[in-house]
C-alpha cells in the first residue's frame, strides 16, 4: 500500500530486515542501504502512517468477508512463487486450495465471436470436469465464458482481478463473481478501492500466467491483452496453447501468430491434458483408481456409464457412440474425456475409441 514499493523491492527489504515490522521501523539511512531504495522511497516508508490507512484496510477486509494470503501460507499458489515478482499478498474472496496447482488459464478477447465463446466454455467445462482449476481474468468475452464453463462442470475456477476486490468490473459480472467465490476464489493483489488503469491489467495478467501450468488463448487480435498473458507465460517457462480460428477473422490473428511462433495448436481439452498428465497426482484426480488398479464403486457419472456400456474391444467412432448411447454429441464428448482420464478407455488414431483391457 506504500506508493512505489512493489514485490521485488519488498523481497529485498525482507531479506535484509527479516520481517515487515522491522522494515516499517527502520530509519532512512538503514533503508537506503538496500539496492533500489532511494531517498524518495525511504521517505515514503518512514512516513507510511501518513498515507496508509492500515486500520481502515483491516476493517474493510473483515467487513467484506475476504482474507489475505501471504507467500508462507500453504494455499498461496505454488507456481506463482516461482516467478520473478510474485505478489507479497493476495486478497481472496472464497478459498484457494492446494489443488489449484493443477490449473490452466483460459484467456482471450473481450470482443469475441459466438465461436470463441462456445470454444472457451467447452474447453473450461472439460478441464474442470477432470479436476483442473480454470483461471482467468473475469473480463467480458472469453474470460467470462471460461469461468462459466468451469462452473457448469461444478469444478473450480479462479478470477484474478485488475482492481481492488470490492470493485466489480465489468459491472454485469457481479453475480458471476459471487458464483466463482462460492466454487473457487476471486483474488487480487490490489488493496480496496483500487480502480483499473493501464498498469493494473498487465500486473493482473502476470498472476494469471504465473499461477498456472499453461495458458490457452482462445480468441485474440494482434493487440489483445491476452497476448501479454501468453508472453508472460512463455517468459516463466510455461506452456502456451492457441485455438485456431477463421483465417479472415481479425480476432483469430493473435492465435495464429502464437501458433506460428511455436504455441501448441489446441483443438480440444485432450491437447492440453496430454502436456500435463504426468504432473497430476492420483489424489487430485476425481474418481482415481485405487492401489489395486481398479476403480472404486460409483465413480462413473450416468453418461460415462452409458458410453462405457456401449464400448468394447471393437473400435467405434464418436458418431457411432452417439447413436448407440442415445446421447447428444456434447455429453458423449465429455463422457469420453472422463473415461480416458480414468484409464477405462483409450483413443486411437482417427478419433476411434475402445475399452482398455
Amino acid at each position: 500500500m506504500i506508493d512505489g514499493l512493489g514485490p521485488v523491492r519488498v523481497r529485498s527489504l525482507l531479506e535484509h530486515f527479516g520481517e515487515p515490522g522491522a522494515i516499517l521501523g527502520a530509519n532512512r539511512s538503514q533503508l537506503e542501504k538496500i539496492h533500489g531504495v532511494g531517498p524518495e522511497l525511504s521517505n515514503a516508508i518512514v512516513s507510511w502512517e501518513k498515507d496508509v490507512d492500515l486500520a481502515g484496510e483491516m476493517k474493510r477486509i473483515e467487513q467484506f468477508g475476504c482474507n489475505v494470503v501471504i507467500q508462507s501460507d500453504e494455499v498461496y499458489p505454488a507456481h506463482l512463487k516461482q516467478i520473478y515478482d510474485p505478489p507479497i499478498v493476495l486478497y481472496v474472496k472464497g478459498e484457494l486450495s492446494t489443488r489449484d496447482k493443477n490449473s490452466v488459464a483460459i484467456v482471450g478477447s473481450r470482443l469475441t465471436t459466438h465461436y470463441g465463446m462456445e470454444v472457451a466454455r467447452k474447453l473450461a467445462h472439460q478441464l474442470a470436469y477432470v479436476g483442473v482449476t480454470v483461471v482467468s481474468g473475469g473480463a467480458r468475452g472469453i474470460d467470462t465464458a471460461g469461468h462459466q464453463g468451469a462452473l457448469a462442470a461444478k469444478g473450480r475456477t479462479i478470477a484474478v482481478l485488475g482492481t481492488g476486490i470490492n470493485l466489480i468490473f465489468p459491472a454485469e459480472n457481479a453475480e458471476l463473481f459471487q458464483r466463482i467465490a462460492a466454487q473457487g476464489a476471486v483474488i487480487t493483489q490490489f488493496p480496496f478501492n483500487r480502480k483499473a488503469d493501464k498498469q493494473t491489467f498487465p500486473i493482473r495478467n502476470r498472476i494469471v500466467a504465473g499461477m498456472t501450468l499453461g495458458t490457452v488463448v482462445v480468441e485474440a487480435n494482434l493487440t489483445s491483452g491476452a497476448l501479454i498473458t501468453a508472453n508472460m507465460a512463455i517468459e516463466n517457462g510455461r506452456q502456451v496453447f492457441a485455438v485456431p480460428g477463421r483465417i479472415d477473422s481479425p480476432r483469430s490473428k493473435g492465435c495464429h501468430e502464437l501458433i506460428k511462433k511455436g504455441a501448441k495448436l489446441c483443438e480440444g481439452a485432450e491437447d492440453i491434458l496430454s502436456e500435463f498428465e504426468y504432473l497430476f497426482p492420483g489424489s487430485n484426480r476425481p474418481d482415481a483408481m485405487n492401489d489395486a488398479g481398479s476403480l472404486p464403486a460409483l465413480t462413473l457419472s450416468a453418461n460415462e456409464q452409458t458410453v462405457y456400456d456401449v464400448l468394447d474391444n471393437e473400435e467405434k467412432t464418436t458418431d457411432e457412440l452417439i447413436r448407440l448411447s442415445g446421447l447428444t454429441a456434447s455429453p458423449v464428448s465429455v463422457a469420453l474425456l472422463g473415461l480416458e482420464m480414468k484409464r477405462l478407455i483409450r483413443q486411437l488414431p482417427g478419433k476411434l475409441f475402445v475399452r482398455n483391457n
